[in-house]
C-alpha cells in the first residue's frame, strides 16, 4: 500500500469519527455546526502538511534518482570512450 493511500485513509477515517462523535454529543445545533466546522478546517490543515511532506520526500527521491542516473550516464560514457580508444 502507498504512502499517499495510506495517508488519505488516515485522514478521512479521523475525520469521519469526528464528525460522527461531534453528532452523538448532546449539545445545540449552533455548537454542532461550529464544531464541524472546525473539524473540517483542522483535517484541511492535516491534509496540506501531509501533502508537504509527501511533496517533500518525492523531491528528495527524485533528486537522488537524478544523481544516479547522471553517474550511470557518465560510466556508460567511459566506457564508450575506452572502448573507442581501444579500437583505434
Amino acid at each position: 500500500m502507498s504512502a499517499g493511500k495510506f495517508i488519505a485513509g488516515f485522514i478521512v477515517g479521523g475525520v469521519v469519527g469526528a464528525v460522527i462523535g461531534v453528532l452523538l454529543a448532546p449539545q445545540s445545533g449552533e455548537e454542532t455546526r461550529e464544531k464541524i466546522g472546525q473539524g473540517a478546517k483542522d483535517a484541511y490543515e492535516k491534509a496540506q502538511g501531509a501533502v508537504k511532506e509527501i511533496q517533500a520526500k518525492a523531491d528528495d527521491v527524485v533528486g537522488e534518482m537524478q544523481k544516479k542516473g547522471e553517474e550511470i550516464i557518465a560510466k556508460i560514457q567511459d566506457l564508450i570512450n575506452k572502448k573507442e580508444s581501444e579500437q583505434q
